[in-house]
């Protein structure tokens, strides 16, 4: 069986021990009327040419959901 992780985001990428890690959150609810608490939930750790290929995809995905108006570039990109 195939498991499913949901993340808000990512934490914190950084380069360490030769891989590139990631850092996934979830956002955890607060009283009332607070900002959500961001809170560590799981680490993907990948090697730099793995992480070059994931960006890859990644930038491919944006820019189809630009051409298909889901996405809005941002107006200080170089791109």
């Amino acid at each position: 069986m195939k498991k499913e992780i949901f993340v808000d985001g990512i934490g914190q990428i950084h380069f360490a021990g030769n891989m590139v890690r990631f850092d996934f959150i979830t956002l955890q609810p607060n009283s009332e009327g607070e900002a959500p608490t961001p809170q560590f939930n799981e680490r993907i750790i990948m090697p730099p040419q793995g992480f070059l290929s994931a960006f890859d995809s990644m930038q491919k995905l944006i820019d189809k959901l630009v051409e298909a108006g889901i996405l809005q570039k941002n107006s200080n990109d170089n791109n």
